[in-house]
């Protein structure tokens, strides 16, 4: 399953160590964010609570950035 999420992120370094955190998020097979767009698209391992993954990569990331947002 894929799914695409708005964020919100102040720099391009930012975005892209928010990018890794997700992608280390124990659930997620893939992500990309994009500064220029403020999008991030996921792609889920099957089987998965989708909302409970989200919740935790959201976690991981806001250690990095805490000024972050994924709008879920």
């Amino acid at each position: 399953m894929k799914k695409t999420y708005k964020v919100d992120v102040d720099c391009a370094a930012c975005a892209e160590k928010m990018q890794e955190a997700i992608k280390n998020t124990e659930g997620i097979k893939d992500a990309t964010l994009s500064f220029m767009t403020l999008k991030c698209k996921v792609e889920f391992e099957d089987g998965v609570d989708v909302d409970a993954v989200m919740q935790q990569a959201r976690k991981n990331c806001k250690k990095i950035e805490d000024d972050m947002e994924i709008y879920l």
